[in-house]
């Protein structure tokens, strides 16, 4: 039985990831930040521990946990968990940008390291890293989430370079528009982090993005359900050649295709109507 250990798996792609996974005939280690999660995923049979990328210790214990459990081997690491901030780039505030990049970058690098060393001594291994469309095109109010994004795409590909030749295949996974909480869970972040009110921009918050934080107007018109994700999941996993990009939904596929044949300008000009 091939293993796997998924963090963010309290909800939305991971937890589909996890059933997933479990359903496929993988031991699943699914991972997520509160005592109560980990509690629940424990009675749905899952082997689960407390893991939250902002803190180091977690990530240690949990992984030792799941070493002690398999008797030192790893097959999979599928790096799932984040977390959004929405607001105008001018108006995000160090602190805003210290505390998503702590989690959604370099909780995901510590992770890696830790497990890149337990690979090497079995000769294989599968790192894979959930990014995102927003990896590779941006689009406003969103740039806290984006550059942790781009991030993580040069920090994977530089990754996979150096890996080459040791068994160790790393991975990318790109997905548009799912269907999750992650909207819902930005709130507090906007709240805490963002001084709308005295921002020059107060008015396009007032009429432009508190809209769209606050009200549902239910599903993207080419939003997935997580288990899109899951299904490439398994092909970044099985795959005895996997790809470096697995895109998901059609707004993924489409963005990088013009990313590639519209001049500058007109890219431009084409996201920041989105």
């Amino acid at each position: 039985m091939k293993t796997i250990l998924i963090t963010g798996c309290s909800s939305g792609i991971g937890y589909d990831a996890a059933h997933g996974l479990r359903a496929k005939g993988w031991r699943v280690f699914a991972t997520c930040r509160r005592d109560s999660d980990v509690e629940r995923l424990k009675s749905e049979g899952f082997e689960s521990y407390r893991l939250d990328y902002a803190d180091e210790g977690s990530i240690h214990s949990a992984l030792a946990h799941v070493l002690a459990d398999t008797g030192g081997t790893l097959d999979a690491l599928y790096n799932n968990g984040a977390f959004a901030c929405p607001g105008a780039v001018e108006d995000l505030p160090r602190g805003a940008l210290r505390e998503i990049f702590e989690t959604n970058l370099f909780g995901y690098h510590d992770l890696t390291r830790q497990v890149i060393p337990v690979m090497r001594a079995q000769g294989h291994g599968r790192i894979i890293n959930c990014s995102s469309v927003l990896g590779f095109t941006p689009l406003k109010w969103r740039g806290a989430y984006n550059s942790t994004k781009f991030a993580l795409e040069g920090l994977t590909q530089t990754l996979r370079l150096e890996m080459r030749g040791t068994g160790i295949d790393v991975i990318l996974i790109e997905p548009g528009p799912i269907t999750s909480d992650i909207r819902v869970k930005s709130i507090p972040q906007f709240e805490r982090w963002i001084d709308w009110e005295n921002s020059p921009r107060a008015e396009a918050y007032r009429t432009v993005l508190r809209d769209r934080l606050y009200k549902s107007s239910g599903p993207d018109r080419f939003e997935l359900p997580a288990s899109a994700v899951t299904k490439k999941l398994i092909h970044a996993l099985e795959s005895p050649m996997p790809k470096l990009h697995y895109y998901v939904t059609t707004p993924t596929y489409v963005m990088a295709a013009l990313k590639r044949i519209l001049p500058v300008r007109a890219w431009e000009w084409l996201i920041s109507k989105v």
